[in-house]
């Protein structure tokens, strides 16, 4: 074969290699901005919302409406509107610090670093899903795995902590739909790979510019029975939020 012809064919190989590793690189999801996104996804730059929360027991059934600031994923604070008996209590969190406050005893309580997978306000859902003390980027190992009968439709990303995370999770299994990388489900299992909760997302809608699933249910595996219903009546994201919203005066401020 003579020196032009073989220069020709290495070039005709090096381009196909080329195309070839592009059309990879492209078809390939980028795990770490689908988890990112999933993480912004209710807070974003900034956000102002009014949520319904429903838990229900075997025994009793109660609602609490409430009112959510956040700022990127440091800063969060809420404020219960209802029922009666509640209103006036709230939680603000400030980087890794977070406090309660109750009006009738006209007391804040710091929540210390070992309470923040307790129970918020009796739900299903821990202080930190409620103020997100913990990001599902930074905090956890992600990679990309398959379950049976798994939707061909959704990403199944496992989430593993890290070994410097503060969790009861051993791991996570999130189920993201691929078309809009929109959250279908997250299950929650113990140290010992023990499923104990779900918590699916359902009811899209579109608040402003930007499409949220508008309800979150968590399921217990261990109380059977039990579970809670989170529901965005109102939301508005990345508005001008005055930065007094996010201190100890606002929290024990008389509404």
């Amino acid at each position: 074969m003579n020196k032009p012809v073989c220069i020709f064919l290495i070039f005709i190989i090096m381009s196909l290699t080329g195309i070839l590793s592009a059309g990879a690189t492209h078809d390939t999801p980028d795990i770490k901005k689908i988890v990112n996104q999933v993480d912004r996804l209710y807070r974003s730059m900034s956000s102002e919302t009014e949520v319904e929360m429903i838990i229900v027991t075997p025994n009793w059934k109660r609602k609490l409406k409430m009112k959510m600031w956040t700022k990127g994923l440091a800063r969060t604070f809420i404020y219960i509107i209802s029922p009666e008996k509640d209103s006036g209590i709230a939680t603000l969190r400030i980087d890794s610090s977070m406090w309660n406050y109750f009006p009738k005893i006209d007391k804040v309580i710091k929540v210390p670093p070992s309470m923040m997978m307790a129970s918020w306000m009796g739900s299903d859902f821990t202080n930190d899903d409620l103020v997100k003390e913990t990001s599902l980027l930074e905090d956890y190992h992600a990679s990309f795995t398959s379950i049976e009968n798994e939707d061909p439709d959704c990403f199944y990303i496992k989430l593993v902590p890290k070994k410097e995370t503060t969790t009861v999770w051993g791991k996570i299994l999130l189920v993201i739909r691929k078309k809009d990388i929109m959250p279908v489900k997250q299950i929650f299992f113990d140290e010992k790979d023990t499923k104990v909760r779900v918590m699916t997302f359902k009811n899209i809608k579109i608040f402003g510019d930007r499409k949220i699933p508008a309800t979150l249910e968590i399921i217990s595996e261990k109380n059977k029975g039990k579970k809670t219903i989170l529901t965005y009546i109102n939301a508005r994201f990345d508005t001008e939020i005055d930065k007094s919203v996010f201190t100890r005066r606002n929290l024990q401020k008389k509404r």
